[in-house]
């Protein structure tokens, strides 16, 4: 997964009713600027619903380069051809995930909060290791809230990528960029942007490369 310095990953909401209005909104998103990767995390919803949305997002998404990875499923990614999949702890294991979804594909594992977790990921051979969550999220149920100086461990350490995740917003992300978060997850600061979702990625980037420039 290539990761020029650090790039936003988006996340979709976790359901979508209208399908052809969130393909709307995606496209708008993906002119506002910069979109490295994006995940489709569709929760509980069925196979079918899942197979739809990846048919309407994947279009979208590859003329751009940008992967499509489906949160939980390795079985549905692979069968439904997405670029990769993400699991979590309570999830299909990394070496599940693997087999199921092939050598060439993408496999992202979450680990909170925890540097032992990412290095058992990385180490087991994991595309990507996501850290969170780092700032209060309605998003979702979050267990464990990561500190900004995991991000700078990690850099130092390990060449795995990271991701952060967790309540970011445009207002926030700068310290993560400059600390070393190599993707910025974002869903509903994009979403739900007063001014839309091609306004809330430009403003993502905006700080983004604000946050690089520190880093140095």
């Amino acid at each position: 997964m290539p990761t020029p310095d650090c790039r936003l990953y988006l996340i979709t909401p976790p359901a979508i009713d209208d399908l052809a209005g969130f393909g709307r909104a995606l496209a708008e998103a993906l002119e506002g600027g910069d979109v490295g990767a994006v995940q489709l995390r569709l929760k509980d919803a069925h196979e079918d619903a899942i197979e739809a949305a990846v048919r309407a997002i994947q279009p979208l998404l590859r003329p751009r380069g940008a992967p499509l990875i489906l949160n939980d499923r390795p079985d549905l990614a692979a069968r439904f051809g997405c670029d990769g999949v993400h699991v979590g702890q309570e999830d299909a294991p990394y070496a599940e995930a693997r087999r199921a979804i092939g050598p060439e594909r993408i496999v992202g594992v979450t680990c909170h909060d925890s540097r032992h977790l990412a290095m058992a990921a990385s180490e087991a051979g994991a595309d990507y290791v996501a850290f969170g969550a780092f700032f209060p999220t309605t998003t979702k149920d979050a267990k464990t809230r990561a500190e900004i100086e995991i991000l700078e461990i990690w850099q130092e350490m390990m060449v795995t990528p990271c991701v952060a995740i967790g309540g970011i917003t445009p207002a926030n992300c700068r310290p993560l960029a400059a600390a070393g978060a190599d993707f910025i997850a974002a869903a509903s600061a994009v979403w739900t942007h007063p001014e839309g979702p091609g306004a809330a990625v430009a403003a993502f980037n905006a700080e983004i490369a604000a946050g690089l420039a520190e880093r140095g």
